[in-house]
């Protein structure tokens, strides 16, 4: 199959390029200067424009391309970015796709469990509304950007990712050294809890979804059963052979982080109920395995 993919530098999209690269599919990779390989095709989503070459014949778009939510401190100018990049680059795909003469069967456009808020002990799947607050208000105008591409007929899911655990990038990226140097600890008073994903599973995810017709709307890419702060804190120094007796105080992580801080120490117990049905087995499905594959 061809399939163009956005956000392909970054951490998934790396990882999903060239898994589908191993597998023999051609894979167009979105970028937003000048092409300088064949396997490159433009797009501008501030300005809305999209090569139309670059999407001709292709089965699939994965579109995956957005700023880090952690990257800065949350300033006004920064969540604007956060925003922007997602809902103006849906919509420029979007569009262009509900343009094509021949559109591809199925987009694949990123989201987050972050579009769930805040749900303390309440366990949440694809059907629970979205919650309050800058993260899930991003999440609802993020997906409702894709809707002309839904509207052209094109089978689209929105995949929900949660933290996914990797040593190369990502939230967790930045929690691998600081075990590592038995200085880990948890967040806050720990009891938050955290929806998870191994990177390969995460992989096998978006490529379960192109694969399966059935699969489309909300799709949790989550591990089946998420964990607390204090339970991943405690499998992280188990595998590494690490203490992890220094918690950090949620005034600290305020201090450090801004507003983020507030989504941190928030937690999200998202369950995958549409994968699951739709008969996707896990490879990592518990916390302990899930490091060890990142190792």
């Amino acid at each position: 199959m061809r399939i163009a993919v956005t956000g392909s530098t970054g951490l998934i999209g790396s990882a999903l390029v060239r898994s589908l690269r191993e597998d023999g599919h051609e894979v167009v990779r979105f970028v937003r200067r000048e092409p300088t390989s064949a396997d490159e095709a433009r797009w501008d989503p501030a300005r809305g424009h999209v090569d139309p070459g670059g999407l001709a014949g292709c089965g699939a778009v994965v579109h995956l391309a957005g700023a880090g939510v952690g990257e800065h401190r949350w300033t006004s100018a920064y969540k604007r970015e956060i925003r922007d990049s997602r809902v103006l680059g849906t919509a420029t795909i979007a569009n262009a796709l509900a343009a094509l003469d021949e559109p591809p069967a199925v987009f694949v456009s990123g989201s987050a469990v972050g579009y769930y808020g805040d749900t303390g002990d309440r366990t949440v799947d694809e059907d629970a509304p979205a919650g309050h607050g800058f993260l899930p208000s991003v999440c609802v105008e993020w997906e409702a950007a894709a809707q002309p591409a839904r509207a052209a007929g094109i089978r689209t899911a929105f995949a929900r990712t949660g933290l996914v655990v990797a040593r190369e990038g990502g939230a967790w990226g930045r929690l691998f050294p600081v075990f590592r140097a038995g200085i880990g600890g948890r967040l806050g008073n720990g009891r938050q809890y955290w929806s998870y994903i191994s990177l390969r599973d995460e992989i096998a995810a978006l490529r379960h979804i192109i694969d399966t017709p059935s699969l489309e709307g909300p799709v949790n890419l989550t591990a089946p059963e998420p964990l607390t702060n204090r339970q991943v804190t405690a499998a992280m120094a188990r595998v590494l052979h690490r203490p992890a007796l220094l918690p950090v105080p949620a005034v600290a992580l305020r201090v450090v982080l801004g507003e983020f801080a507030e989504d941190v120490t928030g937690s999200q117990r998202a369950v995958p109920a549409r994968l699951l049905e739709s008969g996707f087995v896990f490879r990592d499905p518990g916390i302990e395995q899930a490091i060890r594959a990142a190792m």
